[in-house]
């Protein structure tokens, strides 16, 4: 099967997996998923996240966190850009979401980074999605 929008797919699966209340999720690896893990980390959207190596592949495996009641820490992950239509901004542009309680992860010329980064930094890129 050739997967044409990893980061979809990570983000389905973390999705998914908050919905069915699972401590962790494991996906196929690579750079892109890492930083987007790490800035998950963070910004306190999951627990942790690990790099796995199984027969000279690599997976990454996904700590999902959730509060005193038991409700994931995620209530909304959402894809921007798709292989079909980028979504790319400048700096004077960058969308908040919900009203700064959430974050848009951008791919920038200095790598992934947060809105609040981003602006800090002044640079715009590539919408890839938002969080909260």
């Amino acid at each position: 099967m050739v997967m044409t929008d990893p980061i979809a797919d990570m983000l389905t699966r973390i999705r998914n997996a908050a919905v069915a209340k699972k401590e962790l999720v494991d996906m196929p690896g690579s750079r892109l998923k890492l930083e987007l893990a790490q800035i998950l980390k963070a910004q306190g959207f999951v627990k942790n996240f690990k790099v796995i190596q199984e027969n000279q592949r690599e997976s990454l495996r996904v700590f999902l966190k959730y509060d005193e009641q038991k409700k994931s820490v995620i209530v909304g992950l959402e894809k921007v850009s798709t292989p079909g239509r980028r979504v790319y901004v400048g700096v004077d542009n960058i969308p908040l979401v919900r009203k700064g309680l959430g974050v848009v992860i951008l791919s920038t010329n200095k790598g992934l980074m947060t809105d609040k980064d981003a602006r800090k930094e002044k640079v715009g890129g590539e919408i890839l999605c938002r969080v909260w």
